[in-house]
């Protein structure tokens, strides 16, 4: 994190090279950097056999929905996928080539349909007005089982027609694995995500989370957290960001049945150890469900998105979509 001048003489903070905040609240994503691109929908994926296409949620909430394409004259009723895109709170998009290309593989590989939500980010928006826009995207998807439409206009017939809702799951790499874990969270204090809809299944790919490890405080992943997250919260001791912290509910109110655990062993951003202490927990909580944690070797922090294609990320993906088809 570094604090300078830009050629109008505006003070700002930088992290890394992902963005500037400038002093006057403006915020500067350096995408260019990254070799990330908006791209379309396409109801025609001939590499994947994949149909996807965009809609509207709500006015702050919209969402890119998957189907394959050969179930859709068929009443095969298909696993639900709701994907949480990472990028730390504060990048990315359910839009951007890299989560559209590995949507349509994993939608191909694990025959569901998928949802990949688009929220607000941090830090123009508060983190927790993040969760509840990912929690109206879920409970958007859960209102097709009750018979009735979430609004007057949005109800969609692809999840309507083809969703088995007895298998829904929550996935989100990097901060969309934060995200997951307040989405499970609520659903247990909730008794789920409406009075029809349970979360089946959750994975948690490198999620977010920071934990008091040696050196945590010169990560930039803590450096982030301290410029996005309130005054309140900005710290190791937040239950927002530390799942283990003093203050943090207890895990057993996790409201899933099984989770799927998942970190890099060459990890730069989130250290695997914080995903040995958040099973520590899961597991000294009393949680019910059945949990597996998995480490990917030789790999650093999401690598099966940037190419899915590698033999490595197409085992991981093999697994998940394994999980995704379990009832």
């Amino acid at each position: 994190m570094a604090t300078s001048n830009d050629n109008n003489n505006e003070d700002f903070t930088q992290i890394d090279c992902w963005y500037r905040v400038y002093k006057n609240g403006r915020v500067e994503r350096f995408y260019d950097k990254c070799g990330v691109t908006y791209v379309p929908p396409s109801l025609d994926d001939p590499q994947n056999n994949v149909s996807s296409k965009d809609v509207t949620i709500s006015p702050h909430v919209s969402a890119r929905l998957y189907l394959p394409k050969n179930t859709t004259n068929s009443t095969q009723k298909l696993p639900i996928i709701v994907y949480y895109h990472g990028g730390a709170l504060v990048l990315g998009s359910a839009f951007f080539n890299t989560y559209h290309n590995y949507l349509n593989v994993l939608v191909s590989e694990s025959n569901a349909i998928a949802i990949s939500v688009e929220y607000r980010l941090a830090p123009e928006h508060d983190v927790t007005t993040i969760y509840d826009d990912c929690w109206t995207a879920l409970q958007w998807v859960a209102s097709h089982a009750n018979g009735k439409k979430f609004t007057s206009d949005n109800e969609d017939p692809w999840i309507k027609n083809y969703g088995d809702f007895s298998r829904l799951s929550i996935i989100g790499d990097s901060a969309g694995g934060n995200i997951v874990y307040h989405m499970a969270m609520r659903a247990g204090r909730e008794g789920g995500i409406n009075e029809k809809v349970s979360i089946n299944g959750s994975i948690f790919v490198c999620p977010y989370f920071l934990v008091p490890i040696e050196n945590m405080e010169q990560n930039v992943s803590y450096k982030n957290w301290i410029v996005i997250s309130s005054p309140s919260e900005s710290g190791l001791h937040s239950p927002l960001i530390n799942p283990l912290a003093e203050n943090a509910p207890s895990l057993s109110q996790l409201g899933c049945s099984r989770m799927l655990l998942c970190f890099a062993e060459k990890d730069e951003y989130i250290p695997k150890e914080i995903g040995v202490r958040f099973v520590e927990g899961v597991k000294k909580s009393g949680w019910k469900g059945d949990l597996e944690f998995i480490v990917v070797e030789d790999e650093g922090h999401c690598s099966q998105l940037n190419n899915p294609n590698t033999e490595k990320s197409q085992d991981l993906i093999k697994r998940f979509a394994s999980f995704i088809q379990l009832e």
